[in-house]
């Protein structure tokens, strides 16, 4: 049998396949990338056993969830445990710290299934702890630089392009801005951290020690940075990013209605996924009303529903470039102008996206 093990950073370097033994309302608060929940109890044994040790102590809540977990039911989900294991004899389980319930289940596979399975020492606690370590470790230790740009130069598209890029808005599920929701939830803040930390981890065991980071406020959508990460990219050098006026329109036409039209029909459907993404256009529009004011806000509106109605009618988009075209020249680029203006001796390059590319990579190897 393999050791049961508290060797945290490999199980994360190496991607290591974990069950998460916790009930399926703790899982959803926060979890590890790529890791299955196969939990010992559902939420309301979870919760019917947590007031029985409340009330009457850990022996009477041990014995209640015996009871609640018996017969057809324990049999169904050792099989499920069992299956995981068969499938990734390689791989661990772990509870919230390691403790009783992933012990029982270690037990119950090795009784039932004949299956001798080890699981992780202090568990989901010991893990997160390590990774919120990692994250303090690398903003302490790293030196960081944060690519800015105007709206729609493509700067997530750079950073994907580097090794040592770290995609805020991939891990938070978001685009940044207030059109930046997808077709798709973002994750917990807790899962964000953990995705993070780990992408870290694996580019430090790489030999990266500089990191490239877009241009972010304090929260991207729901989901918030590190708070030293933050208050770190208000001083970090800064490169700007610089394209033709065509090309941003361009690509946010691309990322914001054609891409974002296909994930919601891909999520909900054809007809579904369509009004969905049309009141996702909307939304981002209003949440800017104050800000627009209420001329503007109604003249993009108006163009917004006109290129809406049209691509529903026949699938052309051509539209669309007016709102985006106006909403660039009257509000984001006097606002991220103001904003460059107040960062001016940060900058220590400025070119479009080919010559910022060259410049980052070559930065990194000094």
């Amino acid at each position: 049998m393999r050791d049961n093990t508290e060797h945290y950073r490999e199980l994360f370097l190496d991607d290591t396949p974990m069950m998460d033994m916790r009930a399926p309302v703790e899982f959803a608060k926060g979890a590890f990338p790529g890791v299955c929940n196969l939990p010992l109890m559902n939420d309301s044994e979870r919760q019917r056993v947590g007031t029985c040790y409340k009330e009457q102590g850990q022996q009477a809540a041990i014995d209640l969830g015996h009871q609640l977990v018996s017969g057809a039911l324990k049999a169904e989900r050792i099989e499920a445990w069992a299956a995981f294991a068969r499938r990734h004899p390689e791989g661990y389980l772990y509870c919230f710290r390691g403790g009783l319930r992933s012990q029982i289940v270690q037990q119950w596979l090795k009784s039932e299934a004949g299956i001798d399975f080890p699981r992780v020492l202090g568990g989901y606690k010991a893990m997160r702890g390590f990774l919120l370590q990692t994250s303090e470790a690398a903003i302490a230790e790293c030196r960081f630089v944060v690519l800015g740009g105007l709206t729609g130069t493509g700067k997530t598209e750079v950073i994907a392009q580097l090794d040592n890029g770290l995609d805020l808005e991939g891990h938070a599920n978001h685009r940044g801005s207030s059109f930046g929701k997808r077709a798709t939830a973002q994750p917990p803040q807790i899962a964000f951290e953990n995705a993070l930390a780990v992408d870290v981890l694996k580019k430090r065991a790489r030999g990266i020690e500089q990191f490239v980071l877009e241009d972010e406020g304090r929260t991207v959508g729901s989901c918030s940075l590190p708070l030293a990460l933050h208050h770190g990219m208000k001083h970090y050098p800064l490169v700007w990013l610089e394209d033709s006026f065509d090309h941003r329109v361009g690509r946010i036409l691309e990322d914001y209605v054609c891409q974002l039209s296909a994930e919601f029909i891909v999520v909900q459907g054809e007809e579904l996924g369509f009004a969905a993404f049309a009141e996702r256009l909307r939304q981002g529009l209003s949440n800017i009303l104050k800000r627009l004011g209420g001329e503007r806000y109604q003249r993009f509106s108006a163009l917004l529903e006109t290129a809406l109605e049209q691509q529903l009618r026949s699938g052309e988009v051509h539209l669309h470039r007016d709102w985006i075209e106006g909403l660039l020249r009257e509000y984001y680029d006097p606002m991220y102008a103001y904003q460059r203006d107040s960062k001016a001796e940060r900058i220590e390059f400025v070119g479009d996206p080919a010559e910022v590319l060259a410049y980052l990579r070559d930065r990194a190897s000094r």
